[in-house]
């Protein structure tokens, strides 16, 4: 995970992130409880498997740590010999709970742990690792978040390069302001239901690796 040294944030960036991560974790964490125990129940008397899905994700500096989120979709990927969507798995009542970004309230327990935070680039799949030019894995040498700059400038509706250009610009230019600005935006759409949250495999292709692209992007 080499490259360029990330500027600004000062004691923020150095210290104070983590802090505010810590303190608004364990504030929402009793709320949230009440949110998600009741939801897991739903989603275990619905379909056969666990309530929470686990898998591993890269974190900061590409170190592997387990991702929680509630589950929202079907264990089952075939049905009559036919392969299922992600669309076609995901169940009535996950579609429920990803609206509503209830899905993502686990991930405090991330945030708690030292894997996550409120706000950074969204953490993808540890077999894109190997595939980032040095500048993309730069959205690495900060925590991943709940929700970042990408998420509330388009999300899905960005091209790889995009998306990850957008990371790379939060990791260069990460503040309490910024943060503030992201947490804002990321509240509007959620309000607004506009899918801030939506899983990247139902809707974004599989990043595939950057052959006969800019080896800056």
């Amino acid at each position: 995970m080499t490259g360029m040294k990330p500027t600004g944030g000062g004691l923020y960036r150095a210290f104070g992130k983590r802090v505010l991560d810590i303190l608004f974790a364990l504030f929402l964490l009793p709320p949230a409880a009440l949110l998600v125990l009741p939801s897991m129940a739903v989603v275990k008397a619905q379909s056969p498997g666990p309530a929470l899905f686990i898998q591993r994700r890269p974190g900061k500096g590409g170190k592997p740590f387990n991702l929680y989120k509630l589950r929202t979709m079907i264990s089952q990927t075939e049905r009559d010999g036919r392969p299922l969507s992600d669309m076609e798995r995901v169940t009535g009542f996950g579609r429920v709970v990803r609206a509503m970004s209830i899905d993502e309230l686990p991930q405090l327990l991330n945030i708690l742990k030292g894997d996550m935070s409120f706000i950074g680039p969204r953490p993808l799949l540890m077999q894109y690792l190997p595939l980032y030019t040095p500048f993309q894995a730069r959205r690495h040498e900060v925590r991943p978040g709940i929700s970042g700059w990408a998420q509330v400038n388009g999300r899905n509706a960005l091209t790889w390069d995009e998306k990850f250009t957008l990371d790379v610009w939060y990791v260069d230019h990460l503040s309490l302001r910024l943060d503030i600005k992201i947490v804002g935006m990321t509240l509007r759409r959620v309000l607004n239901r506009e899918g801030v949250n939506a899983d990247e495999g139902v809707t974004m292709q599989p990043f595939t690796g950057n052959e006969g692209r800019s080896n800056n992007v």
